[in-house]
C-alpha cells in the first residue's frame, strides 16, 4: 500500500478554457482521500488527475494503492475509517457496500448528466446504480476509465496478401470465416489456458455472443441467475461459440487444442509464416503477450467484434472497468466526482496511454497513439455496453464452474449438459 500526498505538488497546469465545476470550489484545507486499486505506474497517473483538482480547487488530497483494494475496503468501511472515496474494478463489491449503507448517492442529477454525456449513457447509469440500504435504487457509481473487450486482432499484410476485408457485421464475418477455410487457411486462434484460471476467455466469447443474440435485459437477468444459466437462450449462446470453437477446420491445432493452448500463446498463430490462424478474439491487453518488437496499428491491428445484421440489437460492447463511489460524504468527494465529469480529467489520462472512455466531449487527438484512439471510437459507437458477465456472477460460478464448464464444453461435453451443470453449482451458493 502506498499513500501519497497530492496538494501542490508537480501537477499538470491546466488552460484557463479548460476549468472545470470544482475549480469554482474554495476547498482550501480540506482533506480529500481517495483509495483504489493502482500501483506503480497507474497509481503515478492517477495521481496527476488527482493533483489537477487539488490544484483547482485547493483539496488536500491523498492517494493510497493496494493490490489487496477488495478486502481493505470492506475492513475500512466496516470499522468507520473509509476514504473519502474509493475506486472499484468491479460493480459487485460497490453494490454490495450500498446495500449495507457504506456508500452516498451521487448528487441529483448526476444520472442525468451521464445519460447525455456518455456513449450508451443509459448503460452506465444502470451499473452504477444499486439498492441502498432503505431498499430504493440510487446512482452510486461514476465509471472512469474503461476497458474493452469486443475486438478481433489480425495482420493486416496477412489480410492484404490474402485479400481479405474487415468484416462488418457478424453474418460478413462468418463468411470469410468459411472463405479463409476455403483458400486452404485456418481462421481462428483461441486458448483457453490460463492455469487456474483456465477457461476464463471462453466466458468472454460467451457474454460477447450473448450480448448479439439476445436484448440486454436477457443479459442482466442472466448475471443475477433470473434468467437460469441452462435457459434455452443461454445455451444458444454458448452454442454460438461452439460454432467458431468445436470446429477443426477453424482452429488453429483443432478444436481438440482449444482448451490446452494458453490464451498467452494463442495469439501468435497470427504472426507466423506461413499464418497459422487470420483472426484472434481478445480483449484489449492481448498486445502485452504479441511477439516483441509488434507495432499495433501496423503489424497487428483489430476490429470491432461485429454484430448481426439481421438482428435489430445495435452495437453492443462488452468490457469493464472502474467506478468511482463516496464511501466517506464530504462536499469534496462530490466536487471530485465533478471533476471526473469535465474533458480535462479524462484527457489528462488519456494522453499516458491505457485509458479508455465513453465521454463523448473528449478530444480524441489527446490520445496518447492511434490504436488507443481507433479502439475509443469502438466504445463511442457502442449502443449497450455491458460489464464482463462472469465478474458479476457469484466467484463460484464466474470464477468457478463457468470456467470449467466452458474447458467441458471446449473438449466436447453438450451445452445443455454443461449448463446444467454451472445452473447447479449456482443453485448451491444459495
Amino acid at each position: 500500500m502506498r499513500k501519497t500526498l497530492l496538494a501542490g505538488a508537480g501537477v499538470l497546469a491546466l488552460s484557463a478554457g479548460m476549468a472545470s465545476a470544482a475549480s469554482h470550489m474554495n476547498l482550501d484545507g480540506q482533506q480529500l482521500t481517495v483509495f483504489g486499486p493502482w500501483l506503480g505506474p497507474d497509481q503515478e497517473v492517477v495521481e496527476q488527475v488527482l493533483g489537477a483538482f487539488a490544484e483547482q480547487t485547493g483539496a488536500d488530497v491523498r492517494y493510497v494503492g493496494s493490490d489487496s483494494f477488495e478486502q481493505q475496503i470492506m475492513v475500512d468501511a466496516e470499522a468507520g475509517s473509509a476514504p473519502n472515496v474509493a475506486v472499484f474494478p468491479q460493480p459487485g463489491l460497490a453494490a454490495d457496500m450500498a446495500r449495507r449503507g457504506f456508500l452516498t448517492p451521487l448528487a441529483d442529477g448526476t444520472g442525468d448528466w451521464v445519460r447525455d454525456n456518455y456513449a450508451a449513457g443509459q448503460s452506465w447509469v444502470d451499473l452504477g446504480t444499486y439498492a441502498g440500504a432503505d431498499g430504493a435504487d440510487h446512482l452510486y457509481g461514476f465509471f472512469y476509465k474503461v476497458d474493452v473487450k469486443s475486438l478481433v486482432w489480425y495482420s493486416p499484410e496477412n489480410f492484404e496478401d490474402a485479400g481479405y476485408e474487415v468484416p462488418t457485421t457478424m453474418e460478413e464475418l462468418k463468411a470469410l470465416t468459411d472463405q479463409i477455410v476455403a483458400d486452404g487457411g485456418t481462421p481462428w486462434c483461441i486458448g483457453l489456458g490460463s492455469g487456474g484460471a483456465t477457461g476464463w476467455p471462453a466466458t468472454d466469447w460467451v457474454e460477447d455472443l450473448l450480448l448479439r443474440t439476445q436484448t440486454p435485459d436477457v443479459y442482466d437477468g442472466w448475471v443475477t441467475n433470473e434468467i437460469p444459466f441452462n435457459d434455452p437462450r443461454i445455451v444458444a449462446a454458448i452454442d454460438e461459440f461452439g460454432y467458431f470453437a468445436r470446429n477443426d477446420a477453424y482452429v488453429a491445432g483443432g478444436a481438440g487444442a482449444v482448451a490446452s493452448t494458453d490464451f498467452r500463446d494463442s495469439p501468435k498463430g497470427l504472426f507466423s509464416s506461413p499464418p497459422q490462424c487470420y483472426m484472434h478474439r481478445q480483449a484489449s491487453f492481448i498486445p502485452a503477450f504479441f511477439p516483441e518488437g509488434t507495432v499495433v496499428g501496423e503489424d497487428a491491428d483489430f476490429f470491432y467484434f461485429p454484430s448481426y445484421a439481421d438482428k435489430d440489437l445495435g452495437n453492443p460492447v462488452l468490457g469493464a472497468g472502474t467506478l468511482w463511489a463516496i464511501t466517506n460524504d464530504s462536499p469534496a468527494a462530490h466536487a471530485l466526482i465533478e471533476f471526473l465529469k469535465t474533458p480535462e480529467a479524462h484527457e489528462i489520462w488519456m494522453a499516458r496511454g491505457g485509458f479508455l472512455t465513453p465521454l463523448k466531449s473528449v478530444d480524441s487527438s489527446k490520445f496518447s497513439d492511434e490504436a488507443t484512439a481507433k479502439m475509443n471510437d469502438i466504445l463511442l459507437g457502442a449502443t449497450t455496453f455491458r460489464f464482463d458477465g462472469s465478474d458479476l456472477m457469484p466467484g463460484g460460478v464466474g470464477a468457478g464452474s463457468f470456467w470449467t464448464g466452458m474447458v467441458d464444453y471446449a473438449g466436447g461435453a453438450p451445452a445443455t449438459e454443461v449448463a446444467d451443470e454451472i445452473q447447479q453449482s449456482w443453485d448451491a451458493l444459495k
